[in-house]
């Protein structure tokens, strides 16, 4: 072969590979679905928070999620079995993750209340004002009525909440913080401010606005007895 024709094939340009015949199998495009699944699960998700806030449960219709979240309503059962499985997903996702928060014990040398005094102020401030806190409205409006979401409620959020909220007591009892050992036997005494907070947010604040985390530190000075300044 002449020298010159040889220059001539190695310097031709490397040809990019040939497209994806139409149909061709490749991993981008499952992931692509996978993703648009997620966002359309979510899209509902958000769309059912919406409707059950402006409805209530009993009134919202998965026809009204649907056109919401710009879906046909056969893609909300792709996802979700019934009302009810929706309305559960949504408790999961807005209220379950922040349990465990809420509750948290103190750190090595903290006290306990200022881990009480720490979940107030989340409270007050990613629950009583926000869309959560108008999911335990509805819960207290409508839980009488469909017994089967006051119960998955108190097992998701209530139960676990209460747990915490008595592991805390009982720490504050055994460091002497505490004095009513009686205390741990009804945690619900030490949260009950956050639920008139948002019970009266919903029913009262348009006259009367309420500082639920100095409500809340009062309820303390009740428990523990009043600061004193240093």
């Amino acid at each position: 072969m002449p020298a010159k024709r040889r220059r001539a094939e190695k310097a031709a340009p490397v040809q990019p590979p040939a497209p994806a015949l139409p149909g061709s199998i490749s991993p981008k495009p499952a992931s692509s679905r996978a993703a648009r699944a997620a966002e359309r699960r979510q899209a509902i998700i958000e769309a059912a928070l919406d409707e059950f806030i402006a409805r209530g449960y009993a009134a919202t219709r998965l026809d009204d999620v649907a056109s919401r979240a710009g879906v046909a309503k056969g893609t909300i059962y792709l996802h979700f079995a019934d009302k009810e499985t929706l309305f559960q997903e949504l408790v999961r996702t807005a209220l379950v993750p922040l349990i465990g928060r809420l509750a948290a014990p103190p750190p090595p040398g903290g006290s306990v209340r200022a881990a009480l005094e720490n979940f107030a102020q989340t409270f007050a401030r990613e629950v009583v004002s926000t869309r959560r806190g108008d999911i335990l409205r509805l819960i207290v409006a409508e839980g009488a009525r469909f017994p089967s979401v006051a119960d998955f409620y108190y097992r998701e959020v209530v139960s676990r909440g209460l747990a915490g909220m008595r592991a805390l007591i009982e720490l504050g009892i055994a460091s002497g913080e505490i004095r009513n050992e009686g205390l741990a036997q009804f945690p619900q005494i030490v949260v009950s401010p956050v639920i008139v907070a948002v019970i009266w947010q919903g029913l009262f604040a348009r006259h009367a606005p309420l500082d639920a985390s100095e409500m809340f530190r009062v309820h303390l000075d009740l428990i523990f007895g009043e600061r004193r300044a240093a």
